[in-house]
């Protein structure tokens, strides 16, 4: 990417420490990995997912895939209206079609996504060859580069691994929150020797170890770094909050400063600031936790 390219990112993000009394008062430094600001509209591992995949593409329109909340469409609609490609979102829900469209489809209608919604057993059959040529026929899609939902393949798998490499010795644990697991499975692959990942999903299920073993076979052949799942603090599910996650982002705003994105990024530090009030990290440890996006402007979240 060129300086003139409008996808041009701001990298190596900045690594800021900050002072929070529920890390300190256990020996434990708590880090944050600002991706959020890698670029004003493309943040975080949305920026180092989707480019690689851009760039396979090679100008072919993009065709992804999300559900009625999905950052990830947000991001690839961005993307398109950026760069003057076409973008099409199948999204999850045939019973939205006839809806007002929620704040974040309508950003991405308002970056010319064309959406197609399609049934919730359709949606959960879509890695199957014949239900995605239907769905891609039903979009008027055929043609266009096939980016998965949430943006996890090896490509991207591989655009991650730049930021275990940019946190290499800085932490002895880094992590992260995860919905399609393609994040966590590049990072573990960067990181130095001695140096853990944790993912911190935010989808319930218990499906995304192997959902991460499986990214990293195809992307490097084989299981790679040092990583591990705590799934204790999806609240409920994607798209979910409680008015307990919501106060604690507002209160992590107020004593920090920094925007706390609320279906993934409250999830991760809630997640940190109660595995540290359990003792779960040695004392003198250093724990880096990714800000992977901000709150959009629009969103209820």
């Amino acid at each position: 990417m060129t300086s003139a390219d409008p996808l041009a990112p701001a990298l190596p993000s900045p690594l800021m420490e900050v002072r929070d009394d529920r890390f300190s008062r256990h020996g434990v430094r708590l880090l944050l990995k600002r991706d959020d600001l890698i670029h004003p509209e493309l943040t975080g591992n949305k920026w180092r997912k989707l480019v690689p995949n851009i760039e396979a593409a090679r100008g072919r329109a993009l065709v992804t895939f999300g559900g009625a909340y999905s950052n990830h469409l947000r991001a690839t609609a961005a993307a398109g209206r950026l760069l003057g490609l076409p973008t099409v979102g199948v999204v999850r829900g045939d019973e939205l079609a006839g809806r007002p469209l929620n704040p974040s489809l309508a950003g991405c209608a308002a970056d010319g996504m064309r959406l197609h919604f399609t049934d919730r057993a359709a949606y959960r059959r879509k890695g199957e060859p014949e239900t995605l040529a239907a769905l891609l026929h039903a979009a008027g899609a055929e043609g266009a580069y096939v980016v998965p939902e949430g943006g996890s393949n090896a490509e991207a798998v591989r655009g991650c691994v730049a930021l275990g490499e940019e946190l290499a010795g800085r932490a002895e644990v880094v992590a992260v929150a995860c919905g399609t697991g393609g994040t966590l499975a590049g990072l573990a692959a960067g990181l130095a020797p001695g140096q853990r990942a944790l993912g911190v999903p935010v989808l319930k299920g218990g499906f995304l170890a192997a959902e991460v073993r499986a990214l990293q076979q195809r992307a490097f052949g084989a299981r790679t770094g040092d990583w591990a799942l705590e799934e204790r603090f999806h609240f409920g599910g994607y798209a979910r909050t409680t008015p307990e996650l919501d106060a604690f982002a507002v209160d992590f705003e107020n004593r920090h400063g920094v925007p706390v994105e609320r279906l993934y990024v409250a999830k991760l530090l809630y997640a940190l600031t109660a595995l540290a009030e359990e003792g779960a990290f040695p004392r003198g440890t250093a724990v880096a936790a990714v800000i992977t996006g901000r709150p959009f402007p629009d969103s209820t979240f």
